[in-house]
């Protein structure tokens, strides 16, 4: 038998895509306000890999990631998601939501996203929220699973959070030299 032990803590990132650019700043003030820095910025890319979200949000969508300073625990994502929809709804205009956020973590082994949509390969996590592994890290890189999104498959994603990843690891480091972390990497 195991014995349980606390996880160790992880790199929040918010994947969020928009038509109207200047929401992500606005976004990324709230995410500042309730979680501290950021200090990962994505270049924005064009959010081409699906058409899904035009009815929605329009066309001429744009995606930009953000990563926090400050780890989290993995068991806040439940709490993390249904703030990140509260956040989508004080932004939306007549009933429609402008702005869309992907909360997730970044681990050494894997990119973690929450939804609201169950599946299959979806774990529920509590407080009407599922979380799926969207890649794996083996090899040196991320690797998509079958039921990965396009967007996220791609080489554009992959390099992106491979840097996010990097900073994470280097974190866990600087906390182990410190000595505050316990659990070995």
């Amino acid at each position: 038998m195991g014995t349980a032990q606390a996880p160790l803590p992880v790199k929040l990132v918010v994947p969020m895509f928009t038509g109207e650019p200047e929401l992500f700043e606005i976004a990324e003030a709230a995410l500042q306000q309730r979680f501290g820095p950021v200090d990962y910025r994505s270049p924005r890319l064009p959010f081409e890999h699906t058409d899904y979200y035009t009815p929605e949000f329009g066309p001429g969508l744009q995606r930009w990631f953000v990563a926090l300073e400050r780890l989290i625990d993995p068991g806040e994502l439940a709490s993390i998601k249904r703030w990140t929809n509260e956040l989508e709804l004080s932004l939306a205009r007549e009933g429609r939501r402008r702005i869309n956020l992907d909360p997730g973590y970044v681990s050494s082994a894997k990119l973690v996203l929450a939804t609201t949509k169950n599946h299959n390969h979806r774990i529920y996590i509590g407080q009407g929220i599922y979380a799926e592994v969207t890649l794996v890290y083996r090899d040196k890189n991320f690797r998509p699973w079958p039921w990965t999104y396009p967007d996220y498959a791609s080489e554009a994603y992959i390099a992106i959070l491979r840097e996010i990843r990097e900073l994470y690891m280097a974190q866990l480091r600087r906390l182990r030299q410190e000595g505050k972390l316990e659990r070995s990497l």
